[in-house]
């Protein structure tokens, strides 16, 4: 009869129920592991050996056989050894097989018997908790999986402490829920002289989570100010953080089960590729996108992003969720990010400045900015040119305001759009969309005149329309107006994207 340990497959942030089948058969000694594993899981077969060597004991002259179930479902990584080896000492009678039963079990194995850290234990622990069943861990990753709530949790340095915990020679102790952390503080608004305009649309998207681009020189401030957003965003909810951690944890990126209350902030590099922004890869992991989910995605020098990789964002920008096919499974991750890009105006970067301009001024700028398609950027809500700061602008003292106060006016529109939206799909103004959006963000007669000759001039797609509403209402909220009107109207308008240079 077949000894049984429960563990999991992840296919994204979901993870599937999977049995550790092990089964002595008399024979010729071997040890098979089947079940559609990749060569991580194939290579469990020695770290399973040499860790029950060290534990003193042998594998017994047999055949074992080792069936992951089901045997269609892909499985992948390294935290299939703990289950295997604990239903290989089930099938053994060195581990009671009934107190097995009540656990999902997830761990790497070293030769010498320690249980190092795996990939995705908070998932495991929130599977674990659904089916009412306890879960041992790496003990580095107990205080991750502490907090799924109430699931217990047996997290154990090696193999050996294990055993005697199931035997009640040694108990483990239940391990606590690892530290909130508020986050490294970021660049202050205080350190960016002029540019008022684009501090204002920076105060608008962070209010609402509107994609923003902004155009400029070199050396304007458009990247200090995309570093400035953190610090003026309203900190996660708590669950909002789990949401976030369990992106972290499947991607290894959850240290000492520390969670953090302040939003992502990714920023890849240019040369980026498409898996690396959108998720991918031999072994399926989440991208760029994924990783800023509740927080914001920072491409700066948007042109020179290959373009296939940035039309790969239009689809996740839209729905929250970007999807990873493959021939045998396809994995979806969730992606509701806030853009924020930066890009120089032409490629000499100083259009509209005779004495640094390029020769090929404006015709370079043009080709420029067509890198960048016109389905992506009409999914972006604001567009602000940044101008190049002056000298006179530089010997000025500091702004009076700083993060701190624009971030108190950005959470009490943040707070409005919570109480609004409070039992609804949509979270901001960003979101809302439909009969929540005709509900709260229809102009008053004035608003609506106005946005229809601008919709007429200015050839707004559908997209763009909504979109201009979207923003309208959260300038309103800024403003503390119930209702969308004819200056909340043409402020978004302002914003809106202008044709390129011809």
């Amino acid at each position: 009869m077949a000894t049984i340990v429960r563990t999991v497959a992840y296919l994204g942030l979901e993870a599937r129920a999977v049995e550790v089948q092990v089964q002595l058969i008399p024979g010729l000694p071997a040890f098979n592991v089947v079940g559609l594993g990749d060569k991580a899981v194939g290579e469990s077969r020695e770290r399973v050996r040499g860790a029950i060597a060290a534990l003193g004991l042998a594998l017994p002259p047999k055949r074992i056989a080792v069936n992951l179930s089901p045997a269609d479902l892909p499985k992948e990584g390294s935290h299939f050894d703990l289950p295997i080896a604990l239903a290989l000492l089930g099938a053994m009678g060195v581990v009671d097989v009934e107190t097995l039963a009540g656990y999902v079990v997830v761990g790497e194995l070293g030769l010498d018997a320690r249980i190092a850290p795996s990939p995705g234990v908070l998932l495991a622990a929130l599977h674990a908790g659904q089916a009412e069943l306890g879960l041992v861990c790496p003990a580095a990753q107990g205080s991750e999986a502490a907090w799924a709530g109430s699931v217990e949790v047996v997290a154990a340095p090696d193999l050996l402490a294990l055993i005697n915990h199931f035997k009640g020679h040694g108990l483990l102790a239940a391990p606590r829920p690892g530290d909130v952390e508020a986050g490294a503080p970021g660049p202050d608004l205080r350190q960016v002289r002029g540019q008022e305009t684009a501090k204002r649309a920076l105060e608008i998207a962070a209010a609402g989570s509107h994609n923003l681009l902004m155009c400029g020189p070199p050396g304007a401030g458009k990247s200090l100010m995309a570093a400035c957003l953190p610090g003026i965003l309203p900190p996660l909810e708590a669950a909002e953080a789990l949401e976030v951690s369990m992106v972290q944890s499947v991607a290894g990126m959850l240290a000492n089960g520390r969670l953090t209350r302040t939003r992502p902030f990714r920023a890849p590099h240019h040369s980026a590729s498409m898996a690396a922004l959108t998720g991918g890869g031999l072994k399926v992991r989440p991208g760029e996108v994924s990783l800023a989910h509740l927080g914001v995605l920072f491409l700066d020098e948007l042109p020179e992003f290959n373009r296939a990789v940035l039309d790969s964002l239009r689809q996740p920008l839209e729905t929250g969720t970007v999807s990873v096919a493959r021939a045998n499974a396809h994995v979806t991750f969730p992606a509701r990010v806030q853009l924020i890009a930066a890009m120089n105006p032409c490629r000499c970067g100083h259009l509209g400045d005779a004495s640094l301009a390029c020769a090929r001024a404006p015709r370079c700028a043009a080709d420029y900015q067509s890198k960048v398609s016109g389905p992506l950027l009409d999914r972006i809500d604001l567009h602000v040119d940044v101008a190049a700061v002056s000298a006179a602008d530089l010997i000025l003292p500091p702004p009076a305001e700083g993060s701190a106060e624009v971030a108190a006016r950005v959470a009490a529109a943040r707070g409005v759009q919570t109480r609004r939206y409070a039992g609804e799909a949509a979270r901001t103004n960003a979101e809302a969309e439909g009969p929540l959006l005709d509900r709260w963000s229809t102009p008053d007669g004035a608003g609506r005149a106005l946005l229809a000759q601008a919709a007429d001039a200015m050839r707004l797609t559908a997209r763009g329309y909504t979109r201009i509403l979207r923003v309208a209402r959260t300038i309103a909220d800024l403003g503390g107006a119930e209702q969308v009107g004819r200056v909340h109207v043409a402020e978004a308008l302002s914003y809106r994207r202008r044709p390129p240079v011809s």
